[in-house]
């Protein structure tokens, strides 16, 4: 399963790779280039916060304290947070909070995939799994519905593939393959530029009269 995760993740990174180049060459002639640059760094900052922020929350959680784990889940929580609140200007609060609790579901799903692959279940591995797969149609949905530069397939797409990384994620450090875990993180850290650079662009082009 983690091998067809894997493939999914690397061929949506590349599909949806060439959809954002082209949102983002499009917006650009009508938007102030130093408002869409402010966009996109603020985006990609919170997304790499996310899955530094999970990584810390999930992967090792069983090896630190308490504290620790409440704090993680502190960041996590209000990053989570930040991240639908980046759309709450564009779209308003009942979308902002609809994107906070797919994001939640999404890392819900890697955390019952992490316990269940520490406790050897498999069972409860196929179920988060299908809650991973499920949550990326839910945001394709909802994001096509309030965006038309967003394509469903693509969203789906690129929600699928950052589920397929956090469980590859997952999968190796069980395996205490720390330096497959460096590589990972790269592609994850790439992936979720690409995924703010398509909400970017996506935003730009549908509201270029708020980045003049």
């Amino acid at each position: 399963m983690s091998k067809i995760f894997q493939s999914v993740a690397v061929l949506a990174l590349v599909l949806t790779g060439l959809v954002g180049c082209d949102y983002e060459s499009r917006a650009a002639t009508d938007a102030n280039p130093a408002r869409v640059a402010e966009m996109k760094k603020d985006f990609r900052d919170l997304w790499l916060g996310h899955i530094y922020w999970v990584q810390h929350a999930v992967l090792n959680s069983a090896t630190k304290s308490q504290a620790e784990r409440d704090t993680a889940k502190m960041e996590v929580d209000a990053n989570t947070k930040q991240i639908a609140h980046m759309i709450m200007p564009f779209y308003g609060e009942t979308a902002s909070q609809k994107f906070s609790n797919l994001l939640d579901i999404n890392i819900g799903a890697v955390r019952e995939y992490s316990e269940a692959t520490v406790a050897g279940d498999k069972s409860r591995q196929d179920a988060a799994l299908a809650r991973l797969a499920s949550n990326s149609e839910d945001f394709g949905v909802f994001l096509s519905e309030v965006s038309p530069y967003l394509e469903q397939d693509t969203v789906r797409g690129l929600i699928a593939a950052h589920g397929a990384h956090h469980v590859l994620q997952v999968n190796q450090y069980k395996k205490k393959d720390y330096a497959r875990l460096e590589k990972t993180w790269a592609m994850m850290r790439e992936h979720v530029y690409l995924i703010a650079d398509t909400l970017t662009a996506a935003l730009v082009k549908q509201f270029p009269g708020k980045f003049i």
